[in-house]
Formats: structure tokens, sequence, C-alpha cells
């Protein structure tokens, strides 16, 4: 029997790993593709974790790349529950590359990840409450909130029947656009 409510702390997932040349792109930094495939693998550990079932990827919100992370570097990534709804989660990961040699460590990527608990037959299934301990995972809850909000809102007004350009007051002069209606 699982609890109904857990803390941040029952879902972490550390992943560490070395990053080696075949993970390189054309520019001999670590490629993009690969640090997502990596961050994917830590948000399903931490979901399944915190959840006590398989996960799937709902969707990843928002990936910058703040700094590159280059061959022989260690790369860390550190995933934790923000949110919970019914069968949802958003993770949230910081990556993190270390240089072995100086121990000089960079902030390379946030990002947050929808993960759906699924039980054997592919159903959703519901997840445990999220204990919210301090003010920074406060923070955090509020934050993904707002974000699922604003989210949801921003689909609805650009669906196709809902869209009225007059609602849009946009000057597009100073965009790289030409519009060019039949």
């Amino acid at each position: 029997m699982q609890s109904k409510f857990k803390t941040s702390d029952d879902s972490e997932i550390i992943l560490t790993e070395l990053m080696q040349p075949n993970y390189s792109n054309f520019s001999g930094k670590i490629h993009g593709g690969f640090i997502l495939s990596l961050m994917d693998k830590a948000a399903f550990a931490c979901a399944s974790k915190f959840s006590g079932q398989y996960c799937v990827t709902a969707s990843v919100n928002r990936v910058d790349f703040l700094n590159p992370i280059e061959v022989g570097e260690l790369v860390t990534m550190k995933a934790r529950i923000n949110y919970v709804g019914n069968s949802s989660m958003v993770v949230g990961i910081r990556v993190e590359s270390q240089n072995i040699q100086t121990g000089e460590v960079k902030h390379c990527n946030s990002s947050y990840f929808s993960m759906v608990a699924k039980d054997e037959n592919g159903k959703s299934v519901k997840v445990p409450g999220l204990v919210i301990r301090n003010n920074n995972e406060l923070r955090r809850f509020l934050r993904s909130i707002k974000r699922l909000k604003s989210s949801n809102e921003r689909d609805e007004e650009f669906k196709s029947e809902n869209f009225k350009q007059s609602q849009h007051d946009v000057n597009l002069d100073s965009y790289n656009v030409k519009i060019e209606f039949n």
C-alpha cells in the first residue's frame, strides 16, 4: 500500500555520467539531444520512484541550454517532484557539468517534465499527494500551477476555432515575417 502523501525528498534522483567523445556534436560539444535523453531518464526514474508506478513523459516545458558541456566533464542531473495532480507530476531537473581537472561547476540547463503514472494496462492512475515543507517547495509548486494554467490558456486562445486576429494587436513590422493572405 503506497502512502497518500510523500515529500519531494522521496522522489529525488541524482544521475551522474562522464561525457564521452561519442556524445559530441560536430562542434565538439555534447549533443543537446543526448542531454535531453538523459533528462528523460531522470524524469522517468524520479516520477516512478515517487508514484510507485510506470510513468510516461507527457510534455517537456522549455529547455534552455545555458552553457555548453565539454567532452570529459561529469554531468549531474538532479531531479525531484515539484507538483502533483491526479495522475500527473511535474519533475524539475537541474543539469550541471563539472570539469574534472579544475573542479569548476556550471549550471547548464533547467527544465520541467510533465509525467503521467500508468498501470499495467496503460490507464492513468492516481499518484500520492505532495507534502510541502518549506518556502522553496511552495514556490516550485505554485510556479508549476502558473506554468500549467498559462499553457492551457495559450492553447485555448490559439486553437484554430478560437483564433481571432482582431484580438491580437501586434505590430509585426519589427519581425522577420511577410504576410501574404490569399
